[in-house]
């Protein structure tokens, strides 16, 4: 007996194959399979493109786009009208959620429900909104007009810069304010009445109680704004602004009219790559921060 328990105990237990384990492989497979066809092959077959050349495979094509002052000017056009865009909707939508959140007036749910409207609808039909309105041709250069008696009105923006800024404003906005609004409703309110009850300011509980717990939000809102209007071809085409080149306009320009598409698989691979950037600099940030203050909330406990 004695020595069958020495036994026991000096023997490892047996391990048994886990249940399950080709099904689990089998339930993987299908998304696996899905993300293959039709992600990695597609961004695979655009990279392999971009090293197609006259006389067979080769750089070259990447030397003489990335050495193209075209290529130069829409690179910055591109990162200039996406970061002034994002902090425009940052600003805005800050304060449209702020407004909606915290201060009760009739048609609130109105505003929202507009404001989730505009999620659902094509880019391009705020453009066409903008052109009717504020076009040389739009209500309001009619009504300037009408009321000064000239010619014509003044407004005359859509075709620049500013033009496709204010649209990418007005059409990416709720994108912050819907995260805003969702940290809002579950911040408790007792936070803030404790904090308005030891005699704070409505601005100092704004900066010190209300934005610290929506940060991570309006992280998340103006990444995703961010990567959107990096990437955003409807709004530049439909302005018909000319002199507004960015980097989708020019993989459209060289795969669709010139048929170049050697040369639009190295600015698409371009593209891609400035977007997973700004993606892992966006998570890498975000991670900081949160785990930040998740450090100081246990140091405080």
């Amino acid at each position: 007996m004695t020595a069958l328990l020495d036994r026991t105990q000096l023997e490892p237990p047996e391990v048994r194959p886990e249940k399950g384990g080709w099904r689990r492989i089998a339930w993987a497979m299908p998304p696996l399979l899905l993300v293959l066809g039709f992600a990695v092959y597609p961004m695979g077959r655009v990279l392999a493109e971009s090293t197609v050349t006259d006389d067979g495979r080769g750089l070259s094509t990447w030397a003489d786009v990335l050495g193209s002052t075209l290529f130069r000017k829409a690179l910055w056009r591109t990162v200039e009208i996406a970061a002034l865009s994002t902090l425009g909707c940052l600003v805005l939508g800050t304060f449209l959620a702020l407004v909606l959140a915290f201060v009760p007036f009739a048609g609130s749910k109105v505003v929202g429900r507009l404001i989730d409207t505009i999620l659902s609808l094509p880019s391009f039909l705020i453009t066409l909104a903008f052109t009717f309105l504020y076009g040389t041709a739009g209500a309001v250069n009619a009504l300037i007009a009408k009321l000064s008696g000239a010619d014509h009105g003044p407004l005359n923006f859509l075709g620049t810069p500013f033009g496709v800024i204010a649209a990418e404003i007005t059409f990416f906005t709720p994108f912050v304010v819907r995260p805003l609004l969702a940290a809002f409703t579950q911040m408790p309110r007792e936070q803030l009445d404790v904090a308005a009850s030891l005699g704070a300011s409505p601005w100092r509980v704004l900066r010190t109680v209300v934005m610290p717990e929506a940060w991570p939000a309006l992280m998340a809102g103006g990444s995703l704004v961010l990567l959107l209007t990096l990437n955003e071809f409807g709004i530049v085409l439909f302005t018909g602004a000319k002199d507004v080149v960015t980097l989708p306009m020019l993989i459209y320009t060289r795969g669709i009219v010139t048929f170049d598409l050697p040369g639009a698989a190295v600015i698409a691979t371009v593209q891609v790559l400035l977007s997973l950037a700004l993606y892992g600099g966006y998570r890498f940030l975000f991670n900081r921060l949160t785990g930040g203050s998740r450090a100081a909330v246990d140091n405080a406990r």
